[in-house]
């Protein structure tokens, strides 16, 4: 299964919500690319910065995910590509909600004003976007890809988890 989404959207979340409930391994393309950044000093914003000028770290990132996903049985693989690579993902599940509410949970988590939060984001975004065509011919606008898109502005992450394992069931 994979669940990917814009940052703030809540894949973190309920990806680990899930994997507790379901007993699900969890792979998080955002954790390994947040690591790198921690091991290099960087803050994510600088990190993003140098990804855009060297293809090297979204290729380790996004080809180790997959590669990862076919080692392992029961897995949930979290990130933003996640679904273009993992292909044999039983489930493939979008996370989405408006840039207003993903910059306040963006500020929440990282203790910052809203107005930085939704600067980082804009500027995130748009700086991933053009690696994502520029590397591997993606848009995130395309959701076609996707079993189940579902807007996280709505629903609770708990209530988001019931709605996947029903899925989950069906699959």
């Amino acid at each position: 299964m994979t669940i990917s989404g814009l940052p703030g959207s809540g894949t973190t979340t309920v990806a680990k919500l899930l994997s507790d409930e379901l007993s699900m391994e969890l792979i998080s393309a955002g954790e390994m690319f947040r690591q790198i950044a921690r091991e290099k000093k960087l803050q994510l914003e600088h990190f993003n910065k140098l990804a855009e000028n060297s293809a090297d770290f979204d290729r380790l990132i996004d080809e180790k995910q997959g590669e990862e996903a076919m080692k392992r049985e029961n897995v949930i693989v979290e990130g933003r590509l996640s679904g273009f690579f993992v292909p044999a993902a039983d489930l493939k599940i979008w996370l989405k909600a408006p840039s207003e509410i993903r910059a306040r949970r963006i500020a929440a988590r990282e203790g910052i004003t809203y107005e930085e939060a939704l600067s980082a984001m804009k500027y995130r975004e748009h700086s991933e976007n053009r690696r994502y065509e520029k590397y591997y011919g993606i848009t995130l606008d395309d959701l076609s890809i996707y079993d189940l898109v579902i807007n996280s502005s709505r629903w609770s992450e708990k209530y988001i988890v019931e709605m996947i394992k029903m899925a989950v069931e069906r699959v």
